[in-house]
């Protein structure tokens, strides 16, 4: 992979990240174990419920944090969220009772609605770059992958010598050490290019750009087929390996290892891949490979091909998603990425929020054959969707027709008339001034 991005604020940042995501890994498998203990062969609802409400968080908070969060200083509140984030997780060994553990997955996640967004609008402000901003995105990828191969193998050594809940205090641990790496750095401020619109509207402007640009609406559908294939894997590995396979916990966290160890060969290779391919063939080749891996897992399984298809599975998940941070940053103009970095996490956690309660119920239901049948359709209309959606010419400069604007106004400067309207060429995103994608 490329060097590292130089840039000082962002290293610390991203090591904040590593850290945080170390926890949560281990957060994640110590979440189905404790769903195994207190609901038995049940776990996968448990589970699945568990993850639908962490999704309502984020689709319900994300949007709205968002506008929030351009009128506070952005390493007061990153601190602060954190503080929340370990808080939550500190109180997770303690539970009795299912309900207990729905409120604090809600709270925990929703400080992570605020949390995550934000970090991702602020790197393209630190890393003005593109290639140095790939990298950064790659790296990121390569983090969330890393945590999903590491922390699964130490939570298994881990469970060797202690019990799960255990699991819980690393999680709260790595929340605290994100927030001591994030109060020492002198983060940019928002910058507005006009005054900040009321507070409703901005939470929705994000949303607008999505459904007005043709590439973030193959996003979305690009998302849905990402849920659907790793729902699957989150929720139902301990029903299968557990409860099907009738293997110990242990092989558990060590699945969920090889799902990650499949993004993060994706992620090695994505950097030079992306050199020399649009992210258009790189993203929809991955969603493309979703559905026929799911319906690959009708098969009857073992150990061996179970592995191997969780490999792949995470393989062609980090093809499909790593590239989409490039999309976003070109798709909108720098005092928009707040709200449409906020708008993509919501809409990507809305198809989590979908698929995560169809695996579980219905694997639980159903069986782990149908929930397999259920999500391999689901991953295979929305990676036909993306493909629709996005066309293959789809240039950064675009001529187009202003109608409404007056005569004078600064942004016609280097427009013609046309027919229509004063005509002219730039790279072209949804803002105050395009509101509607040229035809």
């Amino acid at each position: 992979m490329a060097v590292l991005p130089a840039n000082r604020v962002w290293r610390r940042l991203f090591l904040a990240q590593i850290v945080a995501l170390s926890g949560t890994g281990l957060a994640t498998v110590a979440l189905g174990l404790l769903a195994w203990d207190l609901a038995g062969p049940q776990a996968g609802t448990v589970l699945g419920t568990a993850l639908a409400i962490k999704m309502v968080a984020y689709v319900g908070v994300a949007p709205v944090a968002a506008a929030f969060a351009e009128r506070l200083p952005r390493r007061r509140l990153l601190v602060g969220l954190d503080l929340v984030r370990a808080a939550m997780a500190a109180c997770l060994p303690f539970v009795t009772e299912i309900w207990q553990v729905y409120l604090l997955i809600f709270l925990l996640q929703s400080a992570s609605a605020a949390f995550t967004p934000t970090v991702q609008a602020l790197i393209p402000d630190i890393l003005t770059d593109e290639a140095a901003y790939t990298r950064a995105l790659s790296a990121s990828r390569l983090a969330y992958d890393l945590e999903a191969v590491a922390s699964p193998a130490l939570a298994a050594a881990l469970l060797s010598v202690t019990g799960f809940h255990a699991l819980f205090g690393g999680t709260a641990l790595g929340f605290l050490v994100s927030a001591g790496l994030i109060a020492g750095l002198a983060l940019p401020a928002f910058r507005a290019a006009g005054p900040r619109p009321p507070l409703g509207r901005r939470s929705l402007d994000g949303l607008h750009i999505i459904l007005a640009t043709p590439r973030l609406r193959a996003l979305a559908a690009i998302d849905l087929a990402l849920a659907a294939a790793g729902a699957m894997v989150i929720v139902n590995t301990v029903v299968i390996v557990q409860g099907r396979l009738g293997l110990n916990e242990s092989r558990t966290a060590l699945l969920l290892a090889i799902n990650g160890a499949g993004s993060m060969l994706a992620a090695l290779t994505l950097p030079r891949l992306l050199d020399r391919l649009p992210e258009r063939r790189v993203m929809l080749t991955g969603t493309a490979l979703l559905a026929p891996c799911l319906l690959a897992g009708l098969t009857t399984p073992t150990p061996l091909t179970l592995a191997a298809l969780w490999f792949t599975l995470g393989l062609a998940s980090a093809y499909a998603q790593t590239p989409a941070g490039r999309l976003l940053r070109r798709s909108a103009a720098p005092e928009d990425r707040p709200a449409l970095f906020a708008a993509q996490f919501a809409v990507s956690h809305a198809c989590w929020l979908l698929a995560y309660p169809l695996a579980g119920w219905g694997g639980a239901v159903l069986g782990t054959d149908a929930a397999f049948a259920m999500m391999a359709v689901i991953a295979g209309i929305a990676a036909t969707a993306a493909m629709l959606f996005w066309h293959s010419h789809d240039p950064a400069v675009v001529e187009h027709v202003h109608a409404a604007l007056p005569e004078g106004h600064p942004h016609l400067a280097d427009a013609r008339p046309g027919p229509r309207g004063h005509v002219h060429a730039h790279a072209f995103v949804i803002d105050r001034h395009h509101r509607h994608w040229p035809r």
